[in-house]
């Protein structure tokens, strides 16, 4: 009788707080809030739909020994219906050097206002493709949190993306966004 191994699951937060790329990721997300604080001027009732525009995905890895790409250049767009409903789309140059595009709907139902800026925390749910390690490339669901930090024409989504073994290294993701409509 054969037993299935099941694949294993792991967020290393020990090891990555211990690390330099946790200063660095830190030091990034800081700055990130420093900037959007500095440029927010939220509008006391924000109209619905919006477009926001982005030029891809910065992300840094948990295994920074791997030699994986930090600068997940590519192009993407969000259309907020509400101030807790978004759909996604894009593609850009992934961790692994290949092109991946990307449909999602993203919600947030947990809301604050700080410093002026609409923070909101929620899910988003995305169909992916692009990833050598997982399905030869074809396209999956998956399931991710997300941080969002929005000011008037300025914002981020920031995402914890699993380390899930011999198919996707973990990351602390952030995707800068410029609303133009």
């Amino acid at each position: 009788m054969k037993v299935a191994r099941s694949r294993q699951v792991s967020f290393p937060a020990a090891t990555f707080v211990r690390s330099r790329n946790f200063g660095r990721a830190v030091l990034f997300l800081g700055s990130a809030i420093f900037a959007g604080a500095a440029l927010a001027d939220v509008a006391a009732e924000p109209v619905f739909p919006q477009v926001w525009l982005n030029p891809g995905i910065y992300s840094q890895h948990f295994d920074s020994g791997k030699g994986l790409r930090n600068d997940n250049v590519g192009f993407g767009a969000e259309v907020a219906l509400s101030k807790e409903h978004s759909l996604m789309v894009g593609s850009f140059i992934n961790s692994n050097r290949q092109r991946s595009h990307y449909g999602s709907y993203l919600w947030r139902p947990l809301r604050w206002e700080v410093a002026g800026l609409d923070v909101a925390a929620g899910v988003l749910i995305g169909a992916f493709d692009g990833y050598p390690n997982y399905r030869d490339g074809a396209w999956f669901i998956a399931p991710l949190p997300v941080l969002s930090i929005e000011g008037k024409r300025l914002g981020a989504n920031i995402s914890l993306i699993p380390t899930v073994t011999n198919r996707f290294d973990g990351a602390l993701s952030i995707q800068l966004k410029l609303r133009v409509w």
